[in-house]
């Protein structure tokens, strides 16, 4: 498993400390379809990610949307995110692979809360395929701008720590699903 982080000097001052993170990966002994389906169980979610404070779907204007709380550290505002996400499967020259596109969008049915920053600007594509034995390969492109000050410690601990931590968690909730 493989994290690279780049900073994004480009679109944002270097001082703003923001990253988009690119991980590149395996999940030994889970399938392909296994991980999309653990991926999109919004209710699954719930019992293996530590971080999720809330997180639900609502519709809005025909379209689906989900609402998510990201539990923070003291003493930092936990964070929300409204965003909608679509998978397809894809056939590419004989090959399998599954696409997760999620971006964030405002409706008024989720309107900001108080104690809680929004962040408005939250983009990642997710593309799993077999690793040719029991396990996907996956690879994932991940933006978000939290808002606020956020510390170079938990940025630093994102990026070292807290994205392969994610995939590992993953690894188990794969493990324990059965639907």
């Amino acid at each position: 498993l493989s994290c690279v982080t780049f900073p994004l000097p480009i679109l944002f001052p270097q001082q703003s400390g923001l990253y988009e993170y690119k991980i590149f990966g395996g999940l030994a002994d889970c399938p392909p379809k296994l991980c999309v389906d653990v991926y999109m169980d919004l209710d699954f979610r719930k019992q293996w990610d530590q971080y999720v404070k809330e997180l639900y779907e609502k519709t809005s204007d025909g379209e689906k949307v989900i609402y998510w709380e990201v539990k923070y550290p003291f003493p930092l505002s936990n964070r929300d995110y409204v965003y909608i996400r679509e998978c397809r499967e894809m056939d590419v020259d004989g090959r399998k692979i599954w696409v997760v596109l999620a971006q964030s969008v405002s409706v008024p049915q989720c309107p900001e809360k108080p104690g809680i920053i929004r962040v408005k600007s939250y983009k990642q594509s997710l593309a799993i395929e077999s690793d040719g034995k029991t396990g996907s390969k996956v690879y994932m492109y991940y933006f978000d701008n939290p808002g606020g000050m956020i510390p170079s410690w938990l940025v630093n601990w994102a990026a070292k720590s807290g994205v392969p931590t994610f995939l590992k968690d993953m690894q188990k909730a794969c493990r324990n699903y059965s639907k």
